[in-house]
């Protein structure tokens, strides 16, 4: 029998996975990956590395519970060669404590949840999970991976918000999301002998952000103290005056809880559009409020790249990872238009194409298209936790 690792990754509408064979001490094998969609119809999705489908199954709504009981018995059941030994959870905030991968003791679990206030939206549902499957495996060893630990190399100068330094002792400061992202893509240019370049990394989904890497750290990101900051997303607003969110609650009197809702879910493609936070479903719209969202985007993208040019002291590699920017040859073109000034030129044929290099053989910064993966950046640090207890 066979020891197995699962990657849990919660989003705000679906927990993506992956499970791996644990094939010897440093090396995992991808068995399948899926979804479990929290949806208008829950369901769970499972398919093999090669794309066929070998779960697609209804599940009960509510919280995570059912849900992982589906999955877990999915691998008990159908996988049977297959021992589940570990967990590993994509954990969206780890605040000033936690930055290395940690075991999800049920102390560790109240640090955590204390840390919800700084993502109130996200940390909730990275710990939904965790819980579900220790009701249900209460000795499988579980395991928290931080999307903000990539960026602890962030410097002061990066990281301080201008506000007295008691602020910044009360834990607010910049932090920078995405981390296990950037991290596992830091990995793959590291491969392929890109690490002295001075890189900047596009995740673009439906949460967006840019980091700066540089000797594969992180030097500076488009979030900060949240998930909100930034670039423009599906439903949230990105980088907005201080003095638009005092406006609102003072002169419009709206409730802390409707400001949140409004910057959350009501804003972004979404707002500017009043049609879709998704890309595919604007890409595909004839109303001008849609050319101007996915405009305003791009525009964004592009401004955001310049201002991380800056901290790198220039710009040798653009890299577009994670939905939009996988998948939208248009964003792409649009953003690396704006970028012209910086001797960014893109071939339009292999953009079409969606090739792993899309930048012109003569250009001045060179343009990958990396897919990135989270779920074996959390199998990973699980496999290596679990070897060093």
């Amino acid at each position: 029998m066979r020891d197995a690792i699962l990657a849990l990754n919660a989003g705000s509408s679906s927990v993506k996975f992956g499970l791996y064979d644990i094939e010897d001490v440093d090396n995992l094998r991808l068995v399948a990956r899926g979804t479990l969609d929290k949806g208008g119809a829950p369901h769970l999705v499972v398919k093999a590395p090669d794309g066929e489908t070998l779960c697609d199954v209804p599940v009960a709504g509510g919280d995570m519970a059912e849900p992982v009981r589906t999955l877990v018995r999915w691998i008990e059941e159908k996988q049977h060669e297959r021992k589940l030994v570990g967990c590993g959870h994509r954990i969206v905030h780890g605040g000033g404590e936690f930055a290395d991968p940690v075991r999800l003791t049920p102390p560790v679990m109240s640090a955590l949840d204390k840390l919800a206030p700084l993502a109130p939206l996200h940390q909730p549902l990275s710990l939904s999970p965790v819980r579900a499957l220790a009701g249900l495996r209460p000795d499988l060893l579980q395991v928290g991976c931080f999307d903000t630990a990539f960026h602890r190399t962030i410097e002061p100068l990066v990281s301080r918000y201008a506000l007295p330094l008691e602020y910044e002792e009360k834990g607010i400061r910049r932090y920078g999301f995405h981390g296990l992202s950037y991290e596992y893509l830091a990995g793959r240019l590291a491969e392929n002998g890109k690490t002295g370049k001075r890189t900047i990394v596009a995740h673009l989904g439906n949460g967006a952000s840019l980091c700066a890497i540089k000797d594969g750290k992180s030097v500076d990101t488009t979030m900060g103290f949240s998930a909100l900051d930034g670039l423009m997303m599906g439903t949230r607003c990105g980088s907005i005056d201080p003095g638009v969110l005092l406006y609102l609650l003072l002169e419009q009197h709206m409730s802390a809880e409707e400001v949140q809702h409004l910057l959350y879910e009501k804003s972004g493609l979404l707002g500017v559009s009043g049609i879709s936070g998704d890309m595919r479903e604007l890409e595909t719209s004839a109303d001008p409020r849609a050319r101007l969202a996915i405009d305003m985007f791009a525009f964004r993208v592009s401004r955001e790249v310049a201002a991380l040019a800056n901290t790198l002291g220039g710009l040798d590699c653009l890299v577009f990872t994670a939905g939009i920017g996988e998948h939208s040859a248009a964003v792409r073109g649009s953003i690396c238009r704006h970028l012209g000034w910086l001797g960014l030129t893109i071939d339009e044929v292999a953009n079409s194409m969606h090739a792993g290099i899309i930048s012109a053989p003569d250009t001045q910064i060179e343009v990958p298209v990396i897919p990135t993966d989270e779920e074996v950046m959390i199998a990973h640090h699980t496999l290596n936790l679990m070897r060093s207890a």
